[in-house]
């Protein structure tokens, strides 16, 4: 039977939410292929990790062990990736939309030669096989067309709901080394430090995100963000125009050259909406905009609108919160 690999990305023993959706594309894919659907796990953790991968359907895990693997390095994890696509010949190799996988496959297709589609919306087997890429900061949507004995493709993040599967699997965890040369281990994560003032919630994770742009018009300005994203326990995040200025470290822009968010609830303040960033928070369930403009594309885009001067309004709705709770 021919096997569909997902790369998981995992963290503290279980897939990642990106890897959830990119399993779930690949099970569907696997299903109209009448293949099995498998998943390859690299770094440590990876065995723990696979050992709830069952209830997405993945009948078998593979394991990737190795002294080298123990921080990430992409050439390395794109030549683990490739070993197996030698040795399973499996028909498509479907990886999560996080900027590291991409940067993976992305050497996995150069090292085997293979066509590498990215940002999928969905997939369906063939030769070749028909895929549907957000293009253009998802202001449109392509129509493709993948070749090649084994197809490589990245889920768009946040465009595929994470599903379990009707039927749960027993997932068969399988361990093995992959040959690696010093070469592809010259660029690997050495050190992680920590930006900020440390402790917050993360944009990726959040599941409420206030984000100030231009119009907050200062660095200083966006303590009245931070007041109220810690009064929702959300995380504080900004459009590129604060980045460039200065005011806020590029940690916390939110767009396509930034982080892609999913929160329950997306308050922009003063941001306009500019394609790009409505690339990073179109995966918002709910999105409340706050500007002075009722023109602006992301009044348009949003779900709720405050028509007004952002410097009156956050401040009054934090107040009222506090009113609220008795605080």
């Amino acid at each position: 039977m021919t096997a569909i690999l997902v790369l998981v990305e995992h963290d503290g023993g279980a897939a990642d939410d990106l890897s959830r959706q990119a399993a779930t594309l690949a099970r569907g894919y696997a299903d109209a292929a009448g293949g099995a659907l498998e998943a390859v796990l690299i770094g440590p953790g990876g065995a723990d990790a696979a050992a709830g991968l069952g209830e997405l359907g993945v009948a078998k895990a593979h394991v990737a062990e190795h002294d080298g693997l123990g921080q990430f390095a992409p050439q390395a994890w794109g030549r683990t990736i490739a070993g197996l696509v030698s040795r399973l010949a499996p028909a498509a190799v479907v990886a999560p939309g996080s900027e590291r996988a991409a940067e993976v496959m992305a050497h996995a297709a150069a090292i085997t030669d293979l066509p590498f589609a990215a940002n999928c919306v969905s997939a369906t087997p063939g030769d070749p096989a028909s895929v549907t890429r957000v293009r253009w900061g998802g202001s449109l949507l392509e129509e493709a067309r993948l070749h090649g004995g084994t197809k490589l493709l990245t889920v768009a993040a946040h465009t595929v709901e994470a599903t379990p599967a009707a039927t749960a699997a027993t997932t068969e965890v399988a361990s093995f080394t992959p040959d690696l040369a010093d070469a592809d281990l010259v660029a690997r994560v050495v050190e992680r430090a920590q930006t900020g003032a440390g402790g917050g919630i993360s944009l990726a994770d959040a599941k409420v995100v206030v984000s100030g742009g231009r119009g907050v018009g200062s660095a200083e300005g966006f303590a009245a963000i931070e007041e109220l994203a810690g009064l929702l326990n959300g995380a504080v995040g900004c459009s590129r125009a604060v980045t460039i200025a200065g005011w806020r470290p590029h940690t916390d822009q939110v767009g396509q050259t930034g982080t892609k968010i999913a929160p329950e609830i997306y308050i922009p303040c003063g941001i306009s909406g500019a394609t790009q960033h409505m690339a990073g928070c179109k995966g918002a369930k709910r999105i409340l905009a706050i500007n002075t403009d009722p023109d602006a594309p992301m009044i348009a885009n949003a779900d709720y609108a405050v028509i007004g001067d952002l410097h009156e309004v956050v401040p009054a709705i934090s107040a009222e919160i506090r009113k609220v709770r008795g605080t």
